[in-house]
């Protein structure tokens, strides 16, 4: 027998290392949602650069600017008004969506949106409501809608739409480990954990937040008219309150 045939006989087969046929069920079910997301995404990002490519006329250019500054305007004024007892929020946390904006904002206007991380309409990110933000909202109103999350709504859109960026990378949170190793730190190592921090507004919020990608919702069927009047008055924008979970159904 050669020497190499001897040395194979000699060793035993070494185990398998057994899983359990529900981590195995439970792995195959998770790569599926990845993969699900991951083409969502790749879909979306094509679409937009589709939707993007458009040739403008000189006419355009000149009703773009009047209307750019007619906007940095009306947001001075708004900025003036002073913020009543009555604006401030009953609940610490407030969900905000981005439902209007381009060719007609002012980058001055564009630049508080940013702060708030919605750069594109139809994203929508959690917020702590504090003076900043209630100031930065004021400025910005025909262009957002606003309102106090429930725990089902909270629950719901990090369930569902929930993406985190990790070194420049965006991964779905369908690995517990990614939270584990960028929020352990703080407390937070499960999908859970995030749900409980934001619902609550606690105090690694900021953290998860930063955590989280600003949510990509879908456009709602029939539910907003792309009227910049305040909700109260019948429009879109500003603070519907409680009402902002249905429009949260609608859009997730």
């Amino acid at each position: 027998m050669p020497h190499h045939l001897s040395i194979m006989a000699d060793e035993e087969p070494k185990p398998l290392n057994y899983v359990s046929e529900i981590v195995l069920k439970k792995r195959k079910s998770n790569e599926d949602w990845a993969n699900r997301r991951k083409e969502q995404l790749e879909q979306r990002v094509k679409k937009s650069k589709r939707d993007n490519f458009v040739i403008k006329k000189p006419e355009q250019f000149i009703r773009e600017f009047r209307d750019k500054e007619s906007d940095l305007i009306k947001m001075k004024h708004r900025g003036k008004r002073p913020i009543k007892a009555s604006m401030f929020p009953q609940s610490k946390l407030l969900f905000v969506i981005r439902i209007q904006g381009k060719s007609d904002m002012h980058p001055q206007t564009r630049k508080h949106l940013y702060s708030l991380r919605l750069r594109r309409i139809f994203s929508g990110v959690f917020v702590k409501a504090n003076d900043r933000v209630l100031e930065i909202l004021q400025k910005v109103e025909p262009y957002v809608t606003y309102g106090y999350p429930n725990l089902k709504s909270v629950n719901e859109l990090i369930y569902k739409k929930g993406l985190a960026k990790v070194n420049k990378q965006i991964f779905p949170l369908t690995d517990n480990n990614i939270i584990e190793q960028a929020l352990s730190e703080h407390g937070i190592i499960c999908i859970e954990d995030i749900v409980k921090e934001i619902a609550n507004v606690g105090p690694r919020f900021k953290e998860v937040c930063n955590f989280l990608c600003p949510f990509s919702l879908n456009k709602p069927e029939k539910a907003l008219q792309g009227k910049k009047k305040p909700f109260r008055d019948g429009g879109d924008s500003g603070n519907r309150e409680d009402q902002i979970n249905e429009l949260i159904g609608k859009m997730n």
